[in-house]
C-alpha cells in the first residue's frame, strides 16, 4: 500500500519546505488558512480501492494523482503548484525515490499541469507518471 501522508507531515515538511524555499512574488499564506478537508481528500485519494481492489495500485500512479490533485483542487488559498511539489518529492523520499530533474523544468512541468484541461485529466496523469519515471531515482542517487 504504501505511506500513507498526513495532514500534520504536509504541515511540517512540505509546506515549510515550499514556504522557505519556493518564494516568488506571492507569499504562501499560513497553513491554517487552507480550505477545509481538500487536502485531506488530496492524500486520500491515492489510496483509494473499490471492491477490494487499488484503484492506483503502482508507486507512480499513486504519485502522480497526489501531484495532480494537489495542483487541480487548490486545497490552499496561494502556493499549490510549490507545495505540490514539494509534497511530491516528500512522498517519494518516504519510498526512498527521487526525482532527478532541474528545478526550473520540474516547475515549468508543474505549470503545465496547471493550466491542463480538466477535461484531459487521464491524459494529464499519464504525462505525470511519464514524468516521474523518466526522472525517477534511487534516493542515495540523487546528487
Amino acid at each position: 500500500m504504501g505511506h500513507i501522508l498526513t495532514v500534520n507531515e504536509v504541515a511540517y515538511v512540505a509546506y515549510e519546505l515550499a514556504r522557505r524555499i519556493l518564494h516568488w512574488d506571492e507569499p504562501i499564506p499560513p497553513f491554517n488558512t487552507r480550505f477545509p478537508n481538500i487536502l485531506e481528500s488530496c492524500l486520500a485519494t491515492p489510496f483509494q480501492s473499490f471492491g477490494g481492489k487499488a484503484l492506483y495500485p503502482r508507486f507512480i500512479e499513486k504519485a502522480s494523482i497526489l501531484f495532480y490533485l494537489m495542483i487541480k483542487n487548490h486545497p490552499f488559498k496561494n502556493g499549490n503548484k510549490r507545495i505540490a511539489m514539494t509534497t511530491m518529492l516528500y512522498f517519494l523520499m518516504q519510498h526512498k525515490k527521487w526525482l532527478r530533474v532541474n528545478n526550473f523544468q520540474f516547475y515549468k512541468f508543474t505549470i503545465w499541469v496547471a493550466e491542463s484541461d480538466a477535461v484531459l485529466r487521464d491524459s494529464t496523469v499519464d504525462a505525470i507518471e511519464q514524468f516521474i519515471s523518466l526522472y525517477l531515482v534511487n534516493f542515495d542517487e540523487k546528487e
